[in-house]
């Protein structure tokens, strides 16, 4: 499947979206100062820079994009040019390693998905909320 914009537009495009501080981190990032959670935000001593880390409680928390960390990877990967395969592929094998590395170096990981907070949005910060305060 080709590309519908020239290279110089899709490099406009994807330039465009950030990795840190997206919509769905920071209305996580709120609910959780709204309810006195303090918390280090893309902690980058830990593997993997949790979006959300308690360094230590050694817990972290990680909200991921659908689309860039694999979310329902098998249905999508058919009308994914060869490219974004091997990108989005790379991403999750990536995520696993550094949550497997946390875990073993004695962290608590709790994966949330973007479509997790569009969908249930009250009961997904509910259990973000509950995972870090236990």
């Amino acid at each position: 499947m080709a590309d519908v914009f020239s290279v110089e537009k899709r490099s406009e495009v994807m330039s465009k979206i950030r990795s840190k501080n997206t919509l769905i981190e920071r209305k996580v990032f709120r609910y959780l100062r709204k309810n006195n959670i303090y918390f280090q935000k893309h902690y980058d001593r830990a593997p993997g820079k949790p979006d959300i880390a308690l360094p230590r409680k050694r817990k972290a928390v990680f909200v991921d994009g659908d689309f860039w960390h694999g979310h329902d990877y098998n249905k999508r990967r058919k009308k994914l040019s060869p490219y974004w395969k091997l990108k989005i592929l790379t991403n999750i094998k990536r995520d696993r390693k550094n949550r497997n590395l946390l875990k073993q170096q004695g962290w608590k990981v709790l994966e949330i998905w973007e479509l997790d907070l569009e969908k249930r949005e009250e009961q997904t910060l509910n259990k973000i909320l509950h995972f870090l305060m236990v």
